[in-house]
């Protein structure tokens, strides 16, 4: 059983998130989870902090993250990592920046493998602590609350979305945002 444990408000600073955005025509199967693995074969997340310099944005922003917006023919997935403002982007990347803000976000407990789409579930918890989400939404893998099973081999999955008003987000407009060129 997967229950929402917490159910949260965490103010941001400004943001720049750095991935690489996929879409329904880059799933393998029904999922991204191929795309994942490319990310940890190819030292993505390491290249991606390397440019951080060691420095944090806020709490839990080593983590890393799939980040989402759209739906049907517009749907966009990125993965990636959330970094603080003006973070070099590397070369076959793109990013999104985020203003100053917050989201709301629901901690999942359970077994890893029901914990994904649960958005639904997450984002009516967090209209009833008064929060309305904006167009972009996330998961996000803490260590070592996500990587470090407990007992019942349950582990905790962070489901946020952007408060809207608080962080509206834009995507950089040159080929960067695009996958066509990336290896």
């Amino acid at each position: 059983m997967t229950e929402i444990i917490k159910a949260y408000r965490q103010d941001v600073p400004a943001l720049r998130f750095i991935g690489k955005r996929y879409v329904n025509g880059d799933r393998i199967g029904k999922s991204f989870g191929t795309r994942w693995g490319e990310w940890f074969v190819n030292g993505w997340f390491d290249l991606i902090e390397e440019r951080t310099g060691g420095v944090s944005a806020y709490e839990d922003s080593a983590a890393n993250i799939g980040l989402m917006r759209g739906e049907n023919e517009n749907y966009e997935y990125w993965i990636g990592m959330f970094t603080p403002e003006g973070t070099d982007v590397p070369e076959g990347f793109g990013h999104v920046d985020f203003p100053e803000g917050a989201f709301g976000v629901c901690w999942i407990y359970g077994k890893e493998v029901e914990l994904y789409g649960r958005e639904a579930e997450c984002l009516e918890r967090l209209k009833e602590e008064g929060f309305e989400a904006g167009e972009w939404w996330f998961e996000r893998f803490v260590c070592p609350r996500f990587t470090e099973p407990d007992k019942d081999r349950k582990v905790i999955l962070d489901v946020g979305f952007v408060i809207r008003g608080e962080c509206g987000g834009s995507a950089d407009s040159d080929e960067r945002s695009s996958n066509d060129d990336q290896d």
